[in-house]
């Protein structure tokens, strides 16, 4: 039976459906664990591309190749997706499930169109020479900005199937912990984008 586009809330109704159980506040808390390796898993990342990103062998570096234009856009749209995400939580923990589901399919929509342009931006740097194998600049800096590009991909594939099970359901405290420990990534892999901006963008088009 198809969930009703709209909860009526409860007196007695949690204000944060997501730590309103014992199982969700372990998912909440279990996700903030996983977070903290994924920090590790990045930090080991940049850490490799700051001490290889001046290793071209006399093929095109950050400061010939970034279009600080095109990134400042893609930086815009994934940062537009991390406000999109909160309007989502609110919604959810007001029961509003249509109002929710808007937010989370412009998320997507935010998230995809990033996708799209950091693969065309990829794309031209292959046309000029930058490829993963052809410098330890270019291996150091598809393995940081794919492993993000592959992350977006994930969270994007992810929301999209906690829409569903969510018109199925409804907002209720089994599918509320899933929809904010995805937003969660959500949040975290925007951050990291924004270390990648000025560590990598930034940073190669000043150096």
């Amino acid at each position: 039976m198809a969930a009703h586009s709209e909860v009526k809330a409860s007196p007695n109704m949690p204000n944060h459906l997501e730590t309103a159980t014992f199982e969700g506040k372990n998912k909440v808390l279990g996700f903030w664990l996983f977070l903290g390796a994924e920090t590790v898993l990045f930090a080991c990342l940049f850490g490799t591309y700051l001490a290889l990103r001046h290793q071209s062998l006399g093929g095109p570096e950050g400061s010939e190749l970034f279009d600080l234009k095109l990134v400042a856009l893609a930086t815009a749209i994934l940062l537009t997706s991390s406000l999109t995400s909160v309007l989502a939580m609110l919604a959810m923990n007001q029961l509003k499930l249509k109002t929710m589901q808007l937010w989370l399919g412009i998320t997507v929509l935010l998230g995809a169109s990033f996708l799209g342009l950091e693969i065309y931006e990829f794309i031209h740097y292959v046309h000029e020479g930058h490829t993963f194998m052809s410098s330890a600049f270019g291996s150091s800096f598809y393995a940081l900005v794919g492993t993000h590009g592959a992350h977006v991909t994930f969270g994007i594939v992810w929301i999209s199937t906690l829409m569903i099970q969510a018109a199925r359901r409804g907002i209720n405290t089994e599918t509320a912990p899933k929809l904010f420990v995805s937003s969660l990534y959500w949040h975290f892999i925007d951050v990291v984008w924004v270390f990648i901006f000025s560590l990598v963008y930034l940073l190669g088009k000043v150096g």
